[in-house]
């Protein structure tokens, strides 16, 4: 939903994998210049994991990751499609699989597909930051990839690429808080999320409502995360999806009998969002209690209607997780240290906190 607010980042996942491909094969040339053994199946699994990483995402991304299939990771299903490619081309991706899994013998493989420095957070900070226009997005990969080394088997940044390390930080949480978690953009994903929540239990209520045949699968059933992965008949499904089912079915729920699924794809398509109000502590519970009276009353809702339109939720960002495959620094003894202690950036440790805001949402009518 963040072409709500920036009109230009219309840009699709397909454009993000390509480029990340790109960039891994750069990083590889850059390795093996440094001296570093990669064999011609090794850069071939580890360009088709990173080509791959994304493949389990369904629509809308993030926004609507736990709308359709309850409690499922895409990167789990990322995995599983893998898995079935891995058959029809005969074994073919067993070590692009062990690459993404991070089970390969040269970790820092699995490092440039997922870890702190990933070529996926390369590709996709420069990427939008170029269609929405924000500019603090904007890093220099190719000087970061060019500062890529190995040492134990390990991905590390030469000294001299510190720099560059620390504005990669700091861009991605700016990039977190200007544009990802943009209220607006923010507003937008829970009058989409809401308006799935909806129209899954008008579905389990028994009424039938205009879809598409995937996304009509997922109305109708309740798909859990065990569920997906023991019967091949919802991937099939979840694989047909994209962001024209969901829309198309949105501008057609516009005229639905049930007043609350059609205010909420009225608001979506006509732009009239929920209030957003960002805070650090969670909202005053009077305030709440009367936002929900006065909603009630103006909307003629009952207790359980008025949730879909008042409600508060917590957003999180972390730009850098030092526990999770650390960004190490290359000294010129050949030893390393952490980019939170290497660098004289004081605000830098301060990146590997989660900064947890807390979100109320209401109707600007009220």
């Amino acid at each position: 939903m963040t072409h709500l607010v920036y009109p230009g980042a219309l840009h699709t996942r397909f454009h993000h994998a390509l480029g990340a491909m790109h960039l891994m094969g750069l990083a590889i040339e850059v390795l093996k210049s440094k001296g570093h053994a990669i064999s011609k199946e090794e850069e071939e699994a580890a360009t088709i994991a990173i080509l791959l990483h994304d493949i389990g995402h369904g629509p809308f991304s993030h926004a609507l990751e736990h709308s359709l299939v309850n409690g499922v990771k895409h990167e789990d299903i990322s995995m599983l499609i893998m898995e079935k490619l891995n058959e029809e081309f005969d074994g073919r991706l067993t070590a692009a699989i062990r690459i993404f899994k991070g089970n390969y013998h040269k970790k820092f493989l699995a490092q440039l597909v997922s870890g702190q420095l990933d070529l996926d957070r390369m590709d996709y900070l420069n990427r939008d930051s170029f269609f929405t226009g924000v500019s603090e997005g904007v890093i220099s990969f190719d000087r970061i990839i060019k500062m890529f080394n190995v040492l134990d088997d390990n991905l590390v940044i030469e000294e001299k690429g510190i720099y560059s390390i620390e504005n990669f930080l700091i861009a991605r949480r700016l990039m977190y808080w200007q544009v990802y978690l943009h209220k607006t953009v923010v507003s937008g994903e829970q009058v989409l999320v809401k308006i799935l929540k909806r129209a899954k239990e008008l579905s389990a209520n028994g009424e039938t409502l205009f879809a598409t045949p995937a996304l009509q699968h997922f109305l109708k059933n309740d798909v859990s995360e065990s569920d997906f992965f023991s019967s091949e008949i919802h991937l099939q499904h979840f694989s047909m999806l994209d962001d024209q089912d969901i829309f198309a079915s949105i501008k057609v729920w516009r005229e639905s009998p049930d007043r609350i699924l059609s205010e909420l794809c009225k608001m979506l398509t006509n732009r009239n969002l929920y209030k957003v109000e960002i805070s650090n502590d969670p909202p005053d519970e009077n305030r709440l209690a009367m936002l929900k009276q006065n909603a009630a009353e103006l909307l003629k809702l009952n207790e359980e209607e008025v949730s879909y339109f008042v409600f508060t939720d917590i957003i999180r960002n972390r730009a850098y997780n030092a526990g999770n495959s650390n960004i190490n620094i290359l000294l010129k003894n050949n030893s390393t240290i952490d980019i939170a202690k290497a660098s004289d950036l004081s605000n830098l440790e301060s990146l590997d906190k989660t900064v947890q805001k807390h979100i109320l949402c209401y109707p600007r009518i009220i």
